[in-house]
């Protein structure tokens, strides 16, 4: 991936693809020596040899820049492809001799960057993509990955400005989806929806994986509306592209959960428990569903394997996966008091639909009226039109003073 182009391509869309970090787990202790733990890649793997091979050339020659960022890229490339985070510590670990540079060679400035908002350190990124555009504003990955990051954090029109940049640098696609993914979140929902859509029609030829972005994006969109029957249609073009992005199974998991349709998300997730928010989707389909044969103990297995990743995550000061741990304290747990906590926290960093409706859901559990106020004064602000979000508020402004 180059630090510069003229138009991006599907590997551009690492930005986009990590702000859905793939969560890691906390230690494993089997229950007997005959457990399969994991199925590793096989040698034989055309991915793994060519791993390796990069493993070996640049063992030999840490400081040789040229390669360590293209071994840098092809694991961030497989860690989506894998769904494995491991191989973001391995892209890391390439970057290594520059990494803790006050002022990096630009390459590995932008791939630190990249790195960084995977692991939610927004501030720190956001610093490094500001001085990447500031010596070379031409340079359409940090822009869109700035635009990303300041979405993410609600900064809106600052994500607004960044997205702008990109219409003289990328293609129609990319530079509409940037739009549209802010306009989603401000107040602009309808028309950024109806845009996104005409313009992936008319882009048909676009790579797979910039298909996936957008349709998981239009997904969405449809879901905050409550349209079921386009946000289904949508998700499933989605998974033709790709049945093992990561983000995408996440949101299709969430919208059949929000339609009770709790066995298809046991279905969708199955092969997937090594992924933290693909285990917690698992859990809350079994506690949904609650049918069938041995139900009762996957759930009580989950549950057990949840808490115990989460509180490794605490232990290494870890605070990504916070939105995913108040829904397992809130859902699965039943505590109100501790995933409020957990959804407060998590919304001082980020302020995704997602992020609203957990913090509603434990502020009306708990009966914290005061505790949904900045949501509340958020939605109002920025005109979010989300059908989720305006129930959970409507529900919040009934509870009585003092409840």
């Amino acid at each position: 991936m180059p630090t510069r182009f003229a138009r991006l391509t599907a590997p551009a869309l690492l930005a986009y693809a990590l702000l859905a970090p793939l969560a890691q787990g906390a230690p494993h202790i089997p229950a007997s020596g005959g457990a399969v733990l994991e199925r590793l890649p096989r040698r034989a793997d055309p991915v793994q040899r060519e791993l390796a091979s990069l493993r070996a050339q640049l063992a030999a020659n840490p400081r040789e820049l040229a390669l360590a960022t293209r071994t840098a890229q092809r694991y961030i490339a497989v860690a989506r492809q894998e769904t494995d985070p491991r191989y973001f510590g391995y892209a890391q670990a390439a970057l290594a001799p520059w990494w803790s540079m006050a002022a990096p060679p630009p390459e590995v400035r932008l791939l630190r960057a990249i790195l960084l908002q995977s692991t939610h350190h927004f501030a720190e990124a956001l610093g490094d993509l500001d001085a990447i555009v500031a010596t070379d504003p031409a340079n359409p990955q940090a822009w869109l990955t700035r635009a990303i990051v300041q979405t993410v954090r609600g900064d809106y029109q600052a994500a607004t400005a960044s997205c702008a940049r990109l219409s003289s640098l990328s293609t129609e696609l990319v530079t509409i989806t940037c739009v549209a993914n802010v306009g989603a979140m401000s107040g602009r929902a309808a028309k950024s929806e109806a845009l996104l859509e005409m313009t992936l029609r008319r882009n048909q030829e676009a790579d797979a994986g910039m298909r996936v972005w957008v349709l998981t994006l239009l997904g969405e969109m449809a879901q905050r509306r409550g349209d079921a029957r386009v946000a289904e249609e949508r998700f499933k073009r989605a998974l033709a592209l790709d049945p093992r992005d990561s983000y995408l199974l996440g949101a299709y998991a969430d919208f059949l959960l929000e339609q009770r349709r709790a066995p298809e998300v046991i279905a969708l997730v199955k092969d997937h428990a090594r992924i933290d928010a693909l285990l917690l989707r698992h859990a809350l389909a079994l506690r949904q569903g609650g049918a069938g044969a041995g139900a009762g103990a996957q759930l009580r297995a989950a549950d057990a394997e949840l808490k115990a990743r989460f509180e490794a995550a605490m232990r290494r000061g870890d605070t990504v996966h916070q939105r995913e741990q108040a829904r397992y304290e809130l859902h699965i747990r039943a505590d109100a008091k501790t995933a409020l906590a957990l959804a407060q926290q998590n919304w001082a960093v980020q302020k995704e639909s997602a992020d609203m409706i957990i913090l509603l859901e434990a502020a009306a559990k708990a009966g914290d009226k005061a505790a949904a106020a900045p949501v509340i004064d958020w939605v109002a602000k920025h005109a979010l039109e989300d059908v989720a979000v305006a129930r959970l508020v409507k529900q919040i402004k009934q509870i009585k003073a003092g409840a």
